[in-house]
């Protein structure tokens, strides 16, 4: 019940004190959703071609064959190598992560050790491409230089740890 009121309560705490510091909220909101569109008009074209590329690459076979290539790396790292189409999609999509998650999840079944792998490699893990064309698109940043290559590396060893954490623990 008390839960119902938070957002509530907040509008109408941000109300009392905007009035108490005599700050013109309407002209305050307009100015904000002016430059919360500026944001969109930025970062919308890295956005499309980020999310063309991952389609492109998907639809042309290119990330099985990587696949097939990698196994091997990926057994030796204790990667189930089914999760590899997840692996190389996650850094740039987290939408198409989740449809390669729910498409291995329904493969497999979520009580399997390849399902649990997926989920926990979901959690752990990041939107790398997306993250840096976003948020660094938004305030101008161009050079990554050392962004890309630590993020990646996280990301790697996001996807190792969920391998093990779910072989110690499940």
């Amino acid at each position: 019940m008390l839960y119902s009121l938070i957002v509530p309560l907040i509008i109408c705490a941000v109300a009392v004190f905007a009035l108490h510091k005599r700050v013109d909220v309407f002209a305050a909101l307009t100015t904000g959703a002016k430059d919360g569109l500026n944001v969109i008009i930025r970062i919308l074209p890295p956005l499309v071609a980020l999310l063309t590329a991952v389609y492109m690459l998907r639809a042309s076979g290119a990330l099985s064959a990587l696949e097939n290539l990698l196994t091997p790396v990926l057994v030796r790292l204790g990667i189930p190598p089914e999760t590899a189409t997840l692996i190389f999609i996650r850094p740039f999509s987290g939408s198409g992560a989740l449809a390669v998650g729910s498409e291995i999840i329904n493969t497999y079944g979520a009580d399997s050790h390849i399902g649990r792998v997926t989920a926990v490699m979901l959690g752990s893990t990041e939107t790398t491409f997306y993250i840096i064309a976003v948020y660094f698109g938004a305030v101008g940043i161009k050079k990554t230089r050392h962004a890309i290559p630590s993020a990646l590396s996280a990301d790697l060893v996001g996807f190792i740890v969920a391998s093990i954490t779910v072989r110690l623990f499940f």
